[in-house]
């Protein structure tokens, strides 16, 4: 196998057990035997299990960063202030427009999605990066110029649930077994839904002590 295809496989093996298990409960050994790799491999292709986590959930989160920076651009480019509706549409839409109904890949990038948000290990929370950092830097500004009486800490809870809430639809939908074969268009209904409900959600009035 050559060395490219090595760290393909690692990679995929890899999404797989941590989906499954969770990072702790995940050896670097299960990893290899899924691989076929040899026990070096990981510390040879990613330095460590922790940062072969980090390039796991970097190929998985990328793509959605990308359509969210991409989306809040063309939003911006249309107006100087969007509405919370659209900036939820722009935050919580590319989770749901890769999700086939009843497809096993997008089974598993829905599962290790809820993973990286319920997993407790530190290492789930110190993936990210500058780039993950930015798209989410972008986003808490523009809501709180919509928003401008949340407090910050009341706003990024609230960004929260706007990840948990499309998070468990993504399993939900990904794990359904249609009839006639996968589909994409409960992904389709499901973000309809869901950005009504989470502008709903987004927008209601602060809390008060």
């Amino acid at each position: 196998m050559a060395s490219s295809d090595t760290r393909t496989q690692l990679l995929d093996a890899a999404e797989r057990l941590f989906a499954e298990r969770g990072y702790r409960g995940t050896s670097v050994r299960a990893i290899t035997e899924l691989a076929g790799a040899n026990l070096a491999a990981v510390g040879y292709h990613f330095g460590s299990k922790a940062q072969l986590l980090a390039a796991v959930v970097r190929r998985v989160i990328e793509p959605i960063n990308a359509a969210q920076c991409a989306g809040l651009d063309r939003l911006l480019a249309r107006t100087s202030q969007p509405r919370v509706a659209e900036l939820v549409e722009a935050f919580a839409g590319p989770l749901f427009d890769v999700i086939t109904e009843g497809d096993e890949s997008s089974a598993q990038t829905s599962q290790l999605i809820m993973t990286i948000l319920s997993d407790p290990a530190e290492e789930m929370r110190s993936w990210n990066g500058p780039v993950e950092d930015l798209v989410r830097d972008r986003y808490l500004a523009e809501f709180q110029r919509a928003l401008p009486d949340l407090s910050p800490p009341e706003l990024w809870f609230r960004m929260r649930g706007l990840l948990a809430v499309t998070a468990v639809d993504r399993v939900e939908i990904s794990h359904r077994r249609p009839v006639t074969g996968p589909s994409p268009a409960a992904g389709e209904e499901s973000r309809r839904f869901a950005i009504t409900f989470l502008a709903a959600a987004m927008s209601a009035p602060p809390t008060r002590t």
